[in-house]
């Protein structure tokens, strides 16, 4: 009887364990697709769009199960690079810029067809400051990281993380 009792004790416990995400993943879905990301900004750093859609589908192939797929997916992510500018950040006192900062803004539109009460449509930016005395090329690869790094991370917060 004793048995019993424990083995009724491990089903229910069991049982009340469901499946566990350490991203807060709580979808249906089961794939995505991340459609071309143009570049539309005033200033056109090349590659930039093919970089930032890279960085969107990894970050989700990383941190999911969903598979991605070229069309009819569940859930599908689109848009453009909207901006893409330096502008000094502090002066020093010979009213010189001491310090820069890349933005790079984007505009999302996400589309859910298990749940369209979740599709939107809404714009995603950060900045990386460097030193105004460093040329930009030379910080490009690490601030296009960074900041992709965020981008995306908000990205996948909005569409896909349910904290």
């Amino acid at each position: 009887m004793k048995k019993i009792f424990v083995l009724f004790i491990a089903i229910i416990t069991m049982q009340g364990c469901g499946p566990y995400s350490f991203t807060g993943v709580n979808t249906t879905a089961e794939t995505f697709q991340v459609n071309f990301f143009r570049n539309e900004a005033p200033i056109v750093e090349p590659g930039l769009d093919y970089d930032f859609t890279n960085a969107l589908q990894d970050l989700i192939v990383n941190q999911t199960n969903l598979q991605l797929v070229n069309r009819n997916a569940d859930l599908i992510y689109e848009g453009e690079i909207t901006d893409y500018r330096v502008s000094p950040m502090s002066a020093t006192a010979d009213q010189t810029a001491a310090q820069n900062r890349l933005t790079i803004g984007v505009n999302v539109r996400f589309f859910n067809a298990d749940n369209p009460e979740e599709d939107f449509e809404r714009k995603f930016s950060f900045f990386y400051d460097y030193p105004a005395a460093t040329q930009l090329v030379t910080v490009k690869q690490t601030a296009h990281e960074e900041i992709f790094e965020r981008i995306t991370q908000d990205i996948f917060n909005e569409t896909l993380a349910n904290w």
